[in-house]
């Protein structure tokens, strides 16, 4: 992959070390060409707004009915500072930075799921990750997570209360589209080592790859699990399905290796923000490793971000075709600038673009080839609407609200990946004919 310019980048749980201020660290080098020097130009303090907040700072802490300790208030007010901007930037103490990162490296403690930490404390389910306590227990996408061990949940302490040392339980109190009362989940926490790439033969000659999460080992794995499969196949396979589904997104650059391991040219993302740093182009490097063989890519509801980077790099590029439902549409790259004291912002710095310049933010990935789950719409295993553009506060789309839009399904089970493989057969089938 080229990164034509600009530092990395991380979509969904990941973040990245920004060079904007004295704390912020550089990128990898891998990842990136020599990052630019030159910021935003400051803005001017709005000092009325200063006065505004310190006589306020200042009544709670003479007036109010009980004593405040100046740390909780300060948090609180550095909190409200990123909690109205959009759904995914935050402010991150020095656990949760710590947490946060670790989930890239695809080893920490706690029960398996990405979540989103919603305006009322709230958490709720992008996608559980497979072979977890949370994927073994029926977690599901667009489930609400109200209250852990009978707490409710806090804008403080809702994340970190998932976490813990292997083998101690927790209950969950979950409210889940079609069901009419919450109920409770009680999982044991592991230590989640996620093996992001799965793969098998679905028949002879032709492959089924599964990308969970991505995160800092995908990329070669997705080589070497490819690799594996082509052996098998005699040297080549006559095609491959791509299963995506319930994919929350994580490191960008893991997304990109993996589009460029299945491109021989063509861009494959660009991101834009307001300021130059924040803009970058990947493009392809020659070499598909599939040595052009038809893929099918299949999505879901559940996949959001660097899922969707690596779906419609494939599908613009006139890779792949996609086959599933509308996918999440988080067309959003989140920042993770470090502070001096170990806490971390994790700030929305630019929206990402397909390389036919669309954004998705907010509407998603269309199928070329539309499957619906089996449950009827409402039921338990529907989803109302679960998708970025649901998000209270959520960036506003290029084309959001277009006529004829409807969120996506999740879409479980083994039935979507034998709908793609016929789908993948008809394409092999078309090409031998012509």
């Amino acid at each position: 992959m080229r990164p034509v310019s600009s530092a990395l980048l991380l979509l969904a749980l990941s973040g990245a070390a920004w060079p904007w201020g004295a704390q912020a660290q550089d990128a990898d080098a891998d990842d990136a060409v020599a990052a630019p020097t030159e910021a935003a130009p400051p803005s001017r303090v709005p000092l009325e707004e200063i006065q505004r907040y310190v006589a306020v700072y200042n009544a709670i802490k003479q007036g109010y009915v009980d004593p405040v300790d100046d740390h909780k208030l300060m948090q609180s007010a550095v909190r409200g500072l990123l909690l109205d901007l959009d759904p995914h930037s935050a402010y991150l103490d020095k656990d949760d930075a710590e947490s946060f990162n670790e989930q890239t490296s695809g080893a920490y403690d706690g029960i398996g799921v990405e979540l989103l930490q919603q305006q009322d404390g709230s958490l709720r389910v992008i996608a559980p990750i497979d072979d977890t306590p949370a994927a073994r227990a029926g977690i599901r996408a667009g489930d609400i997570i109200t209250a852990i061990d009978g707490k409710p949940l806090s804008a403080l302490d809702g994340m970190r209360m998932l976490h813990g040392n292997p083998g101690t339980r927790v209950v969950l109190t979950i409210e889940r589209e079609g069901q009419a009362k919450p109920f409770d989940v009680t999982l044991s926490r592991e230590t989640i080592r996620v093996t992001s790439v799965r793969s098998k033969m679905l028949e002879p000659g032709y492959g089924y790859v599964r990308i969970s999460t991505f995160q800092a080992d995908t990329g070669p794995d997705f080589a070497t699990q490819l690799g594996k499969l082509q052996a098998q196949a005699g040297g080549k396979l006559r095609g491959l399905v791509l299963d995506l589904r319930s994919n929350p997104g994580g490191l960008l650059s893991a997304a990109v290796q993996v589009a460029d391991d299945l491109l021989d040219a063509g861009t494959i993302v660009s991101t834009r923000g307001r300021i130059p740093i924040s803009d970058a182009v990947f493009k392809a490097s020659p070499g598909d490793l599939m040595n052009a063989a038809p893929v099918v890519v299949l999505v879901d509801a559940g996949s959001a971000s660097a899922s969707e980077v690596l779906a419609g790099a494939l599908h613009d590029n006139g890779r792949a075709r996609v086959v599933g439902s509308r996918t999440f549409g988080k067309g959003s790259v989140q920042t993770l600038l470090p502070l001096g004291n170990g806490d971390s912002v994790k700030l929305t710095t630019a929206r990402y673009y397909t390389p036919s310049g669309k954004s998705i933010q907010a509407s998603g990935i269309v199928p070329d080839v539309a499957l619906s789950p089996d449950a009827p719409a409402g039921s338990a295993e529907g989803l109302a609407d679960y998708s970025e553009a649901a998000l209270p506060g959520h960036l506003r789309g290029d084309d959001e609200g277009a006529e004829g839009y409807s969120a996506g399904s999740a879409l479980p089970g083994d039935k979507p990946v034998t709908q793609a493989l016929g789908e993948l057969k008809r394409i092999v089938s078309s090409t031998t004919k012509r």
